[in-house]
């Protein structure tokens, strides 16, 4: 699952930081007596001191501003495969971490789930203006103010759905051609994910309209003909698995609510052979279940 992460709060953390440790010797100067009757000589030294460390606190805003626009475009490069590939991610820089030292991460083999009384999803979509977009990582339907679920942890609004071959969840050691995620957020920030796989059959009505939008140039939305009603894409039945993992792509952070949905839904060759052109490959590997519990409902 992707989630473009967001860095401005640490940013600004940092920023904050820096103003305060220098306002702390420009203080300190002030009380110490830098004033008119101290030599010419140290008075001078200190309006230098003072002017070198306003230019930093104005390159340090200016780097907190970019960082807070610009930081997806920055952030540090990450593939499926080599040496930037999934087994590697947790290395790549710090806040990527805890992709190797998570004990609740995803995907996950599917096996040995509780049946339990869970409640059913309430899916909450509407039709909507969409655009689809190259992240240069997967495909992605960005549908602003698309709609809602509501989980037994509450209520999470919609946010983008994207594409993964094959699928990185499996079942029972299955995995599927391809599945879509569809990336939810509550008012406090927690993410919640609902994960339909896809099997070969019909084409998919959908996707029939999705992948010939596909932008080949990376970073440039593309508007989706006649927009999207999420609940187009899923199947009739919606029994589900449930766990709690994380973001399958770094930063791969935890708490994510998963409900994976029981009954797939189709897609033909061609339709898969599309997505292939631009992404052969794009699963991360299956992670250690640990000590999590995955229920079924009934």
């Amino acid at each position: 699952m992707f989630f473009k992460p967001v860095k401005s709060i640490c940013k600004l953390q940092l920023f904050r930081l820096r103003i305060a440790s220098l306002f702390f010797f420009l203080h300190y100067d002030a009380r110490h007596g830098i004033g008119a009757h101290r030599p010419a000589s140290q008075r001078i030294t200190a309006m230098m001191k003072q002017m070198l460390i306003a230019a930093m606190l104005a390159a340090s805003a200016a780097g907190a501003a970019q960082g807070e626009e610009h930081a997806p475009g920055h952030s540090t490069h990450w593939t499926y495969s080599g040496k930037t590939g999934a087994p590697h991610w947790g290395d790549l820089q710090p806040d990527y971490a805890t992709c190797k030292l998570g004990r609740e991460q995803s995907p996950i083999n599917i096996r040995g789930a509780v049946k339990a009384d869970l409640p059913p999803i309430g899916f909450q979509y509407v039709d909507r203006p969409a655009d689809v977009v190259n992240t240069g990582h997967t495909v992605q339907v960005n549908v602003p103010d698309g709609g809602a679920i509501s989980l037994a942890t509450g209520q999470y609004a919609f946010v983008q759905l994207h594409f993964h071959t094959p699928s990185e969840e499996r079942i029972n050691g299955k995995a599927y051609p391809l599945v879509a995620h569809l990336v939810h957020r509550n008012a406090a920030g927690k993410l919640a994910a609902i994960a339909v796989l896809f099997k070969e059959g019909k084409a998919n009505p959908v996707l029939k309209r999705v992948f010939p939008a596909m932008p080949a140039g990376v970073n440039a939305p593309k508007p989706l003909p006649g927009g999207l009603n999420v609940a187009d894409l899923l199947p009739a039945d919606r029994g589900y698995y449930a766990f709690v993992g994380s973001l399958t792509t770094p930063p791969c952070s935890e708490d994510v609510q998963w409900r994976v949905l029981k009954q797939p839904v189709e897609l033909s060759r061609a339709q898969l052979a599309a997505f292939k052109r631009l992404y052969p490959m794009n699963a991360r590997p299956l992670q250690p279940l640990n000590a999590r519990t995955i229920q079924a409902s009934r």
